[in-house]
């Protein structure tokens, strides 16, 4: 596909679930850049990724050098995090908000702990250990938005890379972890605060990812459900 316009456009290879690719999908659409989506057959096309796994981003050139190929969830993100302007410039303020997408993964990894487990008394011990970083993680950003002047947003008073990555680990949450565990949204919703439910309904309103942000589920109607 060739950018109409003198900017990249991107290809996004993932599977068809919210899972680690949302984030990206959210990025690009907010950006207005031209992108596309494919989705390898698995584990057929495994073995034609850079590392053998999904996510991967293609960076199409405009000049006709060869294309950028990247793979790592959080590597995509951070690069288009720079590149589409929703990472500040500024390395402290940088960091701040990269600090909130490495504590989304500690949280989403805590989950997956619990999939991976096969006897009941390890499922109970990481479930339990899953429920307590993500409560700490509520109660941090929680306070972290009101001390932002409780506008929905995480940092400033714009949609950002944290507010985005704390979103999809929500969406994750409440909808997509559904597949392991059929109840989890029951025990979450009365975990989220006045704060947290700002922020998601705050960036499922904006306007430049409204037409894609609904696509893996309405994250606002699954808190209220």
């Amino acid at each position: 596909m060739a950018s109409t316009n003198n900017r990249p456009s991107y290809i996004l290879r993932y599977f068809d679930m919210i899972g680690n690719g949302e984030s990206t999908r959210l990025m690009l659409t907010a950006a207005n850049v031209e992108w596309t989506e494919e989705r390898p057959e698995w584990p057929q096309e495994k073995a034609n990724q850079p590392f053998g796994r999904l996510p991967v981003l293609i960076e199409k050139s405009t000049d006709g050098s060869p294309d950028f190929v990247i793979c790592e969830s959080g590597n995509i993100e951070r690069y288009l995090g720079r590149t589409l302007g929703f990472i500040p410039a500024d390395l402290r303020k940088a960091a701040l908000q990269e600090q909130v997408r490495d504590q989304t993964f500690d949280v989403i990894t805590s989950f997956a702990g619990f999939v991976r487990s096969t006897s009941e008394e390890d499922k109970k011990a990481r479930l339990d250990a899953f429920w307590e970083i993500l409560d700490k993680y509520i109660a941090v950003y929680s306070k972290h938005i009101q001390d932002n002047g409780n506008t929905g947003y995480l940092f400033g008073n714009s949609l950002s890379f944290a507010d985005i990555t704390t979103y999809v680990l929500f969406k994750n949450v409440l909808i997509g972890f559904a597949k392991f565990k059929e109840d989890i949204a029951d025990y979450a919703k009365p975990k989220l605060t006045p704060e947290i439910i700002k922020l998601i309904s705050t960036v499922e309103a904006e306007p430049s990812i409204s037409k894609i942000v609904f696509k893996s589920g309405d994250l606002s109607a699954a808190v209220k459900a």
